[in-house]
């Protein structure tokens, strides 16, 4: 097997595998560890392309409460410190697409209000589109008529504290908006590595709703989007308040994620089997391109594409470079592997046979950004994480 990373070193201390695992939410004991990707370096984690390593790696585990059903990381002794990333062009048109939604049902105050936003180190705001919709920023500490969490949620450690802050900002009469990718998702797609070092949760619309009941809150309206294979947005109220509702838009949700399993171990454990086709098939398709003296790059460096990295054992003999529109992550290296980070102008440069791309909802956005690509006769193939080739356009590139 080629070598494929700077050597690794466990950080310091017990092994916290040997310690009971307590749910983040509802403190309960009794679980199941559904997935277990052994020791990663932590996917936030980008050191300068210059630093040889060695790599701090961490235990990285699914564990399933059997008690409210909550997904979520086993343990996690890494420090939070990814650097911002660029915001997507499908994820802007998703957060356009919910505003829009969310005011047609009516769940927006009329004639103005206020909104207070937590934030996701993934980038993006509502804001500005929550401010065309005649909403304004609420004072720092003052509840709000309209709360939004998008993808935030889930970086919080203590899962209790974090929905009890986004409770309280809240007002009386206010709604709740809750967008996060859901486990049936996850589940469906064999998304294995969506599981990283800091999202602590992993939510299925049964568990949510649960949680939001348990601190008087309840599901009023349910918007389901492709982002990401299935992304669910909940708006929810504080009990017996009066506002739009739709019950069949919850109730159908609440059934088609109840029949995905989604709060089943066994099901859920079904990603375990995934981890090894969708990396056993990368490296087998890079070893291949490097017999047959194909060049390739790769596109995107994701938090999600480096467990699917380290587990698949590939560095830069087989993937020389992986291209990302940050800044931030420019000039710095994959964790556990060496592979570079380049400035998108990259490709263009290289002209290679193969482009890589490890974020699936991409592919329109950086076909547009990047048509020399299969102008040149190279071609898109997409990991996310099953790999496939992208057919090539039949018609002129967008302009």
């Amino acid at each position: 097997m080629d070598a494929a990373s700077p050597s690794e070193v466990r950080v310091p201390g017990d092994d916290p595998r040997a310690l009971p695992v307590r749910c983040r939410w509802c403190g309960g004991e009794q679980g199941t560890v559904v997935l277990d990707l052994g020791d990663q370096p932590a996917a936030d984690h980008f050191p300068p392309v210059e630093d040889p390593g060695p790599d701090p790696v961490h235990p990285l585990r699914m564990w399933q409460c059997a008690v409210c059903g909550l997904a979520q990381l086993a343990e996690d002794p890494t420090t939070p410190e990814e650097p911002r990333g660029a915001e997507p062009a499908a994820m802007i048109a998703q957060a356009e697409d919910a505003v829009a939604r969310v005011l047609a049902a009516g769940l927006l105050p009329a004639g103005g209000g206020t909104v207070a936003e937590f934030g996701s180190p993934h980038g993006g705001s509502w804001l500005d589109l929550l401010a065309a919709a005649g909403l304004t920023e609420a004072t720092p500490g003052s509840p709000a008529d309209v709360v939004v969490d998008c993808f935030g949620l889930m970086h919080a450690a203590d899962q209790a504290a974090g929905l009890a802050e986004r409770v309280a900002a809240v007002a009386d009469d206010g709604v709740l908006l809750l967008q996060f990718h859901t486990l049936a998702a996850i589940i469906a797609d064999g998304g294995w590595n969506a599981l990283r070092h800091g999202h602590f949760a992993y939510y299925s619309v049964p568990v949510l709703q649960g949680m939001l009941e348990a601190v008087g809150f309840e599901v009023v309206h349910a918007f389901l989007f492709d982002l990401y294979g299935g992304t669910v947005l909940l708006a929810a109220r504080r009990r017996g308040r009066p506002g739009p509702a739709d019950p069949v838009s919850v109730r159908s949700m609440l059934e088609r994620e109840q029949a995905a399993g989604v709060t089943d171990p066994a099901v859920v454990a079904r990603l375990e089997e995934a981890t090894r086709a969708s990396a056993d098939a990368l490296r087998e398709r890079l070893v291949e391109l490097r017999a047959q003296g194909r060049s390739v790059l790769g596109y995107a460096a994701a938090s999600r594409a480096v467990p699917l990295l380290n587990r698949a054992g590939v560095g830069p003999d087989l993937l020389p470079a992986v291209a990302d529109g940050s800044p931030g992550k420019q000039g710095r290296r994959f964790p556990g592997v060496p592979v570079p980070i380049t400035a998108v102008d990259e490709i263009d440069r290289r002209r290679p046979d193969e482009v890589v791309l490890f974020v699936t909802d991409l592919l329109d956005e950086v076909r547009g950004r990047l048509p020399g690509v299969e102008e040149h006769g190279g071609r898109w193939v997409v990991v996310d994480p099953a790999v496939r080739v992208v057919p090539p356009r039949t018609g002129p590139s967008p302009t």
